[in-house]
């Protein structure tokens, strides 16, 4: 289950897909592209505070919990038996980096290297 940290950096990421997306149905607008790049950033620099929280640089802002699911039933019993997810500890780490890292290394990276090729002239090739 993802934590209220790994949600914001997906929200950011649903927004750059669907940025990319218009930027494909309007024939690669550079705004729209550029926009996409953003959000992608966006959702890198929220990797790199949930990071810096969950290897303890700094303090998180949140509960550090998981939302219940919606569903049938007694909304009680599915607050109290709704898994707590932390957004302060890596759930998953490759080489000491954590999701949240990964993310921040891959998007910022992406990002800028959008933007790169945005400076180019539109009619330029590869």
């Amino acid at each position: 289950y993802p934590c209220e940290m790994c949600w914001w950096q997906r929200c950011a990421h649903f927004a750059a897909l669907a940025l990319a997306v218009l930027a494909l149905v309007l024939r690669g607008n550079r705004l729209v592209v550029g926009l996409a790049a953003v959000a992608i950033g966006v959702s890198g620099l929220i990797g790199l505070f949930h990071a810096g929280v969950e290897y303890g640089w700094w303090q998180g802002f949140t509960a550090c919990t998981a939302n219940p699911v919606a569903g049938g039933g007694n909304p009680l019993d599915a607050i109290m038996n709704a898994p707590m997810v932390r957004c302060d500890t890596a759930q998953w780490d490759l080489f000491g980096i954590s999701l949240a890292g990964w993310n921040f290394l891959f998007s910022v990276g992406g990002a800028l290297v959008v933007f790169l090729l945005l400076r180019r002239p539109s009619g330029a090739r590869a």
